[in-house]
């Protein structure tokens, strides 16, 4: 390995410079930056352009009508709201609306906005979350996708496949006229454990096709075209993320993922393998380019969009998401999966939240039924968390599933641990939208969804023009962590030719995108 160069500056202003080639050169026993031909000195390095377009598996790109490979995944209550969806897609990359814990004639509103800003010229998402806990909403919001026309959804925090989601896939299922099984319906199915990845990377199950054709929903031949695709063209592994996670490390996590897509490849022989995302601490141009490094045909952020400006979000939740730093997140019960013991992952800077819930589920593994919570105990929930008596809490619940399931209210009427767990959880609903809506009597509970990644960007983006929450938006975030990963591979070729990087080299602040757009171009 040598090194020395006569101007690091040059050689950080040529690494930069993304679309065009360079080479080194050494001149007099140290290096100097030479243009496409070898002018004076010996070359060394060579180093090709290394577009942000090209980044990833193009085909991605391809498929979904995107310049770029890289999404903004779907955030609950909105967060990831109408806005994050528009601005990422015109942009050139991927939204998903935040369509979990949405009404559908909330979730159809959103469609209705969606469709009418970007209309047929840019692609889009919405999300669909498992809802174990409310699989007639999950079907009801598989009927909405499947009126409004959806062609791509963002399916989250399943833990098996379901009905819905294997009818949403195979609907107008076709041949075309070379033969070609066309499914209209795409899935980008986000994932963090392998048995769950393998089973969107396998065939829609039978079980659940002769359903669909016992039902007439789909023929017998669309349920034979159905058995050779995979359930989802794209798998996303999640690693620590905010919301729903299981903490895995993205280094293990995302080569595991693209192992069993290749075990799976080799024993269905799809006409295509199917692509493997990386999700969970991709804040940074050194998380990215590791990412991408590794495999990724794409990526796709989170935790950091919330503290932007298009988030569906409060600014006082935006400005604790800028203050953020590695410590200052903790894992609390869910809200979609209380009873089950889910968790998910949420800033603890600023709320009592993660302590407050996790005081919940255990009184809620501790006694049977409200009435059975010691007096004080009650009396310091209602004076505390609900500030409000449970009897009241219980009343609002019971209206609020009337019209969305009624049989959960007759089933908590029967079990009194049923009713404990509704009660619980109209706190941790709450929580998240006080947040959303920036109520200042409720600081201390705002339940605000994130990972240790929002962290890592705050510390890279410290003393440049997006420090502050208000200069952050969602496709100035993406192209700068794609810009910044295309710059760290030129970085890692001129590495692998023996010529080593001085110390701060490459300097990969964030710049506006329209520099970005300069410095891409090749000219």
């Amino acid at each position: 390995m040598t090194s020395g160069f006569h101007d690091d500056a040059q050689l950080d202003h040529a690494l930069q410079q993304i679309g065009r080639k360079f080479c080194v050169v050494r001149r007099f026993g140290r290096f100097d930056v030479g243009g496409s031909g070898p002018e004076a000195g010996e070359i060394v390095a060579e180093v090709p352009p290394s577009r942000i377009e090209n980044l990833g598996d193009p085909s991605f790109s391809a498929d979904h009508g995107l310049r770029y490979p890289c999404m903004a995944g779907a955030m609950a209550n909105g967060i990831a709201s109408v806005e994050v969806v528009e601005a990422m897609g015109r942009a050139g990359f991927l939204g998903s609306f935040g369509a979990a814990g949405l009404s559908p004639a909330a979730v159809e509103q959103a469609i209705d906005r969606i469709q009418a800003g970007l209309g047929d010229r840019s692609p889009y998402a919405m999300n669909l979350i498992h809802s174990p806990a409310e699989s007639a909403l999950e079907s009801t919001i598989v009927d909405l996708y499947l009126r409004r026309r959806v062609r791509l959804v963002e399916a989250s925090a399943f833990l098996g496949l379901t009905l819905p989601v294997v009818r949403y896939r195979v609907a107008g299922i076709r041949r075309d006229e070379s033969g070609r099984i066309v499914a209209p319906n795409r899935i980008i199915a986000k994932v963090s454990r392998v048995e769950v990845a393998s089973r969107f990377l396998s065939p829609p199950p039978e079980k659940f096709l002769n359903e669909l054709v016992a039902s007439g929903e789909i023929s017998a031949d669309q349920a034979g075209w159905a058995s050779r695709i995979p359930m989802a063209e794209d798998v996303t592994a999640e690693a620590d993320s905010g919301g729903h996670t299981d903490n895995q490390p993205a280094i293990v996590l995302l080569p595991t993922m693209l192992a069993l897509r290749d075990r799976m490849q080799a024993q269905h022989g799809y006409d295509r393998p199917p692509r493997i995302g990386a999700a969970g601490g991709i804040s940074t141009p050194w998380a990215s380019a590791a990412a991408l490094a590794m495999g990724a045909a794409y990526l796709v952020t989170g935790s950091v969009n919330q503290s932007c400006i298009e988030a569906g979000t409060s600014d006082a939740v935006r400005r604790m998401l800028a203050q953020a730093q590695q410590a200052d997140v903790a894992m609390a019960p869910a809200a979609d999966m209380f009873e089950m013991g889910v968790k998910v992952q949420v800033l603890k800077r600023g709320t009592l939240f993660a302590m407050r819930a996790a005081r919940l589920y255990e009184i809620y593994r501790t006694y049977e039924s409200l009435d059975a919570i010691p007096a004080d105990e009650r009396a310091s929930l209602e004076k505390t968390l609900f500030r409000t008596p449970m009897a009241t809490i219980w009343e609002e619940t019971k209206g609020y599933f009337r019209s969305r399931d009624p049989g959960r209210i007759e089933r908590a009427e029967r079990e009194p641990k049923q009713k404990m767990a509704l009660v619980f959880r109209w706190y941790l609903g709450m929580s998240s939208r006080w947040a959303n809506s920036g109520e200042p009597s409720r600081t201390v509970d705002y339940q605000v969804w994130c990972g240790p990644a929002m962290a890592a960007f705050n510390d890279w983006v410290r003393g440049t023009f997006l420090e502050c929450f208000e200069e952050r938006r969602v496709a100035t975030i993406a192209l700068n962590l794609l810009y910044g990963a295309a710059v760290l591979s030129r970085a890692r070729i001129l590495s692998a030719q023996g010529v080593a990087l001085p110390a701060g080299v490459p300097r990969l602040a964030p710049i506006p995108a329209s520099e970005i757009e300069n410095r891409s171009s090749g000219a």
